[in-house]
């Protein structure tokens, strides 16, 4: 029972591989989280959907991020620092990851996705994205997750004088899905500056920045592998968003880390 997935069209001359997934709620795995739903409804506003997910994937592995194992890249030296206003600031290095269509693969397969539903304006709408959130406590469904969370805490803890011990997935399907502008200030990012590190694997979707009072901003076109930390005052006076897009993309997984307390 859980996740079941095909690959299709795998053969020579086949079009781009299909992963078929049927994501159910499971009674173990809603048991996990179930017992933080209450609380993350009375922040996020949030109502979690219980029925069957049914999803189907098209994705065009990349002919650059191959490797025959999948492996981190050091951080030290190689991540490059861009100073924003108000205190702000972004890390960015891209194809940390190589290899990553490894880890896309099981993440889309092993994963228990979950849709969600949110009230806007007197309705209920979907939330264009599916979701997973792992505690601190909890195993994350890849090895290399751990690994990617370890050095990055060797890397960062100094500075952000915690470690990043929760990680958020988002799966971004294909164009139509989206996040929009917001900054992650549920809980001490509120008012604390902190540090939320995002590693993308799969396509790639640009991850625009702007001011919260308006003003100039930047964009970084995340997947396959790379990273980006925002720092500092980022979630508080800057907000991020990953606009819908026309184009034809495959799908991307975000892995969000934070310290505890942010969300």
């Amino acid at each position: 029972p859980g996740v079941r997935g095909a690959v299709h069209g795998t053969g020579s001359g086949a079009t781009a591989p299909v992963l078929m997934l049927a994501l159910r709620p499971i009674a173990p795995m809603l048991q996990a989280w179930a017992r933080d739903r209450a609380v993350r409804q009375i922040r996020t506003g949030v109502r979690v959907l219980r029925y069957t997910v049914a999803v189907t994937v098209t994705y065009q592995p990349s002919m650059f991020d191959v490797a025959e194992e999948p492996e981190l890249a050091p951080l030290a030296g190689q991540v490059h620092r861009t100073q924003l206003t108000a205190g702000a600031w972004v890390d960015h290095l891209a194809g940390w990851l190589v290899g990553s269509d490894q880890i896309l693969d099981a993440l889309l397969r092993d994963v228990p996705w979950r849709a969600e539903r949110r009230t806007m304006y007197d309705r209920d709408v979907d939330v264009p994205r599916l979701l997973c959130w792992y505690a601190a406590d909890a195993q994350l469904p890849h090895p290399m997750l751990a690994r990617a969370r370890d050095q990055l805490n060797a890397h960062y803890a100094a500075e952000l004088g915690e470690e990043l011990v929760t990680a958020g997935l988002c799966l971004y399907r294909n164009g139509s899905d989206s996040v929009a502008w917001h900054g992650d200030r549920i809980g001490r990012g509120a008012h604390t500056d902190t540090m939320v590190a995002i590693l993308s694997v799969g396509s790639a979707r640009m991850l625009q920045l702007r001011p919260r009072g308006g003003g100039a901003g930047l964009g970084f076109p995340l997947g396959h592998g790379d990273l980006i930390v925002m720092g500092g005052s980022c979630q508080r006076t800057w907000e991020h968003a990953v606009p819908k897009t026309r184009r034809g993309v495959g799908p991307r997984v975000s892995i969000q880390f934070r310290p505890a307390g942010v969300a």
